[in-house]
């Protein structure tokens, strides 16, 4: 997934007003993939989803001191849902892996059995790759089912329009926050 652009930045400008226009972007971009990613068979979605927000998290983490307080705390909102996004897509792609790697077993099984061989050669083999796949399945399962009820609460706490509010902050010379520029 490409990052999308981010338009009007000038190097003549303040940090705080080019990080906000970035930092708008990149929200944007990650509150574009629900409810989309709500599917739990959006696996590209879930995906892009996590890059969004990696590139999200790494904004704030570096422009966060030029926002309010709430950027801080966002930081780790969004390391956290970074994290279960990363999780899931883990189990995306072991599962893929665990069954070819089983479909190759039974093949090479089958090749083996016309050849003669009394019995599957690596009939012991199938029973780990078979639970390895339903405990990944489980854990996707899990896993989806945390990050549906964190984006949920996400929404209920008004997350995006808190981190929205917190980026037009700027802290004053008196440590007190403003609005727009100090």
């Amino acid at each position: 997934m490409r990052a999308r652009k981010v338009k009007g930045l000038d190097p003549a400008t303040p940090l705080g007003d080019n990080a906000e226009r970035i930092v708008r972007v990149r929200l944007d971009e990650l509150c574009s993939f629900m409810p989309q990613a709500a599917d739990a068979g959006e696996v590209t979605a879930l995906h892009d989803m996590r890059i969004a927000a990696k590139r999200l998290r790494y904004i704030l983490e570096i422009t966060q001191p030029c926002f309010g307080p709430y950027a801080e705390s966002a930081v780790k909102t969004v390391k956290e849902l970074q994290d279960l996004l990363g999780d899931i897509h883990d189990c995306d792609v072991q599962l893929p892996e665990v069954r070819a790697f089983l479909d190759e077993l039974v093949i090479a099984d089958a090749g083996a059995l016309l050849d003669g061989a009394p019995e599957p050669p690596n009939r012991d083999a199938y029973a780990g790759l078979v639970a390895l796949s339903a405990d990944l399945l489980a854990r996707r399962d899990r896993q989806f089912a945390e990050f549906l009820d964190l984006w949920r609460g996400l929404e209920r706490k008004g997350f995006r329009a808190r981190l929205e509010y917190a980026i037009c902050e700027r802290p004053g010379a008196n440590g007190r926050a403003t609005i727009g520029r100090p």
